[in-house]
């Protein structure tokens, strides 16, 4: 008994930890301009959120199927297992990215830049705060809480991506890709449309390597694959790694989300 309660307290621990590496430590001031004293304390409630699916347009060919792979560069460093896999297998991705990886991680950038025939570089808001426009906890993690806080967060993350010489963005996937109804349609009315994903490809990176790899082996004809491009010390990226070299021996059509039509539910591409 002893041994399956420390086991539980140290995956418990291990998630946390996870999450704590894709997140800020704290919701910064400018996020809603309101002093922390008199903003409402977030808390779990039953508000409704929604994960958003996508696809994209099948090839219909037998044995050629069409893939999206999308990356979220949330904090922290860069993989260079999947990005060297990327540049040398010459595969298409399109990378979502937070204002604060950009800001640590420059030679990474640097290599994006320098392919622009294999990276899309998307907005993943500026300090990775869920984009809920009402107070709440989304994995243990603050939500912006406002309509003004959710604009920051994609109009921060927009002119990070500007200021570093990236091409402004067209595409907005929010922390934990997770949103209520009414931050989608202001994310919307921004212009923006909303990344989902079909396959959740290494489990926010805390997956290991050998089911990560099969998840995203498994990809089929019109999926949009989502993992992680930030923790370069998790098992997940060697199995990243690997399942893109799976998927380029069968035969699969890498697409940014930029080259081929799309449909996402919960009306984020409509």
């Amino acid at each position: 008994m002893n041994r399956i309660l420390l086991a539980s307290a140290f995956l418990l621990v291990s998630i946390s930890a996870a999450f704590a590496d894709g997140i800020p430590s704290a919701v910064p001031t400018a996020v809603g301009s309101v002093p922390a004293a008199v903003r409402p304390a977030p808390k779990a409630s039953a508000l409704k959120l929604v994960e958003p699916h996508l696809h994209i347009a099948r090839s219909n060919l037998v044995g050629h199927a069409r893939i999206a792979l999308t990356f979220d560069a949330c904090m922290g460093q860069a993989d260079e297992r999947i990005l060297s896999t990327l540049v040398r297998e010459r595969i298409p991705a399109t990378i979502f990215v937070t204002a604060r990886w950009l800001k640590r991680n420059p030679a990474a950038l640097a290599v994006f830049l320098q392919n622009p025939d294999l990276f899309e570089l998307e907005n993943h808001g500026e300090n990775h705060i869920p984009a809920v426009d009402t107070p709440t906890l989304v994995y243990g993690i603050a939500s912006a809480g406002s309509p003004q806080a959710v604009r920051q967060e994609v109009e921060g993350g927009a002119a990070a991506m500007v200021a570093a010489g990236i091409p402004a963005p067209h595409w907005f996937r929010g922390s934990t890709a997770k949103y209520d109804l009414s931050a989608i349609g202001e994310i919307r009315a921004m212009g923006y449309r909303i990344a989902g994903y079909s396959v959740n490809g290494d489990g926010g990176s805390l997956l290991g390597a050998v089911i990560t790899e099969k998840r995203i082996a498994s990809a089929r004809d019109g999926d949009v694959v989502i993992s992680h491009v930030n923790q370069p010390t998790h098992a997940a990226g060697e199995g990243v790694a690997k399942a893109l070299v799976d998927l380029k021996a069968k035969g699969t059509e890498f697409v940014r989300l930029e080259d081929v039509e799309d449909t996402g539910d919960d009306k984020t591409t409509e």
